[in-house]
């Protein structure tokens, strides 16, 4: 791989976006913006970033935070075992290092919900280590610039791109190597039709001499999502409605719900409030929404109020039915 070092970094010092984690690219906040980033975007990270930092601005004040009051502040954010993987890295953080980052991408690597890209964001970023962090976004620059058929879901790929760059690391510039690539994948490589006119390394992208930039990268197949059909059950004693807690493991784990089920029929006494859909990575699920009044509290569940309910963690799928419940007052 030629050295595109020089010419990338100039690049970047002119059109490097204002991001709140850049302001102060510590070990902590790199990492979570990082954890954050991952199947989300930038724009929808922000926010949530902001507040994090301000409800828990240290790896400590994470480790020492209630669980659901994390899973809370994550709510609407998705791919909740992100959050949980968090909380869990900073008690170890907390506990095994007194609060600090080791400085060590196999260190970082062995903390729970880091692999080799956030290792080594925070390993590059915050600690100035020539260390590559290799997601989408850099995978097809590489692959435009090498002009690579190779398919970029595999992990040999991915490894072998890692090395290819750790050799081209400009000393003392690390991080902001790292950050430019990412920048350049965000803004101007993007997916389809890149932003050639922009790009600081067009004249040393061979896709681009090849006028080929739309066969790169090399994706692997993506599987048909799967359809659920579920029952949502909005459950009414009174001023009161009925929630529950998912398991601790599986989808969408740990988190409140209204009660559903992949039951067919409408349930007895119920009336109809409405279709929604919530698409995840991997399933679809199809709802159908039931008022259900109910004389009593029935047992096995736990029965809120609005306000109540609004300091639960609940996962955005449910938002439709919980949208209909703020009108209501409940």
């Amino acid at each position: 791989m030629e050295d595109f070092s020089a010419p990338l970094l100039a690049w970047y010092e002119e059109n490097a976006r204002d991001l709140p984690w850049r302001r102060d690219p510590t070990p902590y906040r790199v990492w979570v913006s990082e954890i954050m980033l991952q199947q989300t975007r930038i724009e929808a990270a922000r926010g949530y970033f902001q507040r994090f930092m301000a409800a828990f601005p240290t790896v400590e004040a994470l480790a020492a935070a209630d669980g659901d009051a994390v899973m809370k502040l994550w709510e609407g954010l998705g791919y909740y075992s992100r959050a949980r993987n968090l909380h869990a890295c900073a008690k170890k953080v907390a506990a095994e290092y007194g609060g600090a980052f080791p400085a060590d991408a196999a260190a970082l690597r062995a903390l729970p919900g880091i692999g080799d890209y956030t290792a080594g964001a925070v390993a590059s970023i915050a600690f100035g280590l020539p260390e590559p962090a290799v997601d989408g976004n850099v995978l097809r620059v590489l692959s435009r610039l090498e002009r690579s058929a190779e398919n970029v879901g595999s992990q040999k790929v991915k490894s072998a791109f890692r090395e290819a760059l750790r050799a081209i690391y400009p000393a003392g510039r690390c991080g902001a190597f790292t950050s430019a690539l990412m920048e350049l994948g965000e803004t101007v490589c993007v997916p389809g039709v890149p932003a050639c006119g922009r790009c600081p390394l067009s004249g040393l992208c061979r896709a681009h001499a090849n006028r080929e930039e739309a066969l790169y990268p090399v994706l692997p197949e993506k599987r048909p999502r799967r359809i659920e059909e579920r029952r949502v059950l909005l459950l009414r004693c009174g001023d009161r409605i009925a929630v529950r807690r998912r398991p601790d493991r599986g989808l969408l784990a740990g988190l409140w719900e209204l009660p559903n089920d992949t039951e067919p029929e409408p349930p007895a006494d119920g009336v109809f409030c409405g279709e929604a859909v919530h698409v995840f990575s991997h399933v679809e699920w199809h709802m159908r929404g039931w008022w259900v009044p109910c004389g009593t509290e029935l047992p096995g569940y736990v029965w809120v109020t609005g306000a109540e309910r609004e300091a639960l963690a609940m996962p955005a799928a449910f938002r439709f039915y919980t949208s209909l419940l703020k009108e209501m007052g409940l």
